[in-house]
């Protein structure tokens, strides 16, 4: 990979992590593109092809995934919930997170209450399973 293309993936990965780091707060194309060191519709096309996805969209499934976690796991409703993740309309709101997980947040919440286990267990089960990889014990 060329000095550029890394410089420029650099570049993208700090614009990610800024909205991973900050998407609750008010963040827009312009401000990004800064933080990437691009112009806007260089950002735009660039963050698409390094990560799949416009910028706009990648933040808003970013704070619907934050959301997804409010609703299973506090007890907020719904409108706080939307306002604690960046969204300033509960209409928006509404509609992406339908589009991105297939129901509505309040549909999101009755079918996913949380689970009571003890941690122990919950950590257990959770954790990657490379160890049998790496020690080659898995398949036989």
């Amino acid at each position: 990979m060329s000095e550029a293309a890394e410089d420029s993936n650099r570049r993208l990965l700090r614009a990610r992590d800024a909205m991973d780091r900050e998407y609750a707060q008010s963040l827009d194309v312009p401000g990004l593109a800064r933080v990437a060191l691009m112009s806007e519709a260089h950002f735009i096309r660039e963050f698409k092809a390094a990560f799949g996805e416009t910028p706009n969209r990648y933040l808003q499934r970013r704070r619907v995934e934050r959301a997804m976690f409010l609703l299973t796991q506090t007890d907020r409703g719904i409108m706080d919930v939307c306002l604690d993740v960046g969204f300033t309309s509960l209409g928006t709101f509404g509609r992406t997170f339908r589009d991105i997980v297939g129901k509505t947040p309040t549909q999101y919440r009755q079918g996913n209450a949380p689970q009571r286990v003890p941690a122990c267990f919950t950590m257990t089960w959770s954790r990657p399973s490379s160890f049998g990889e790496a020690n080659g014990k898995v398949g036989k």
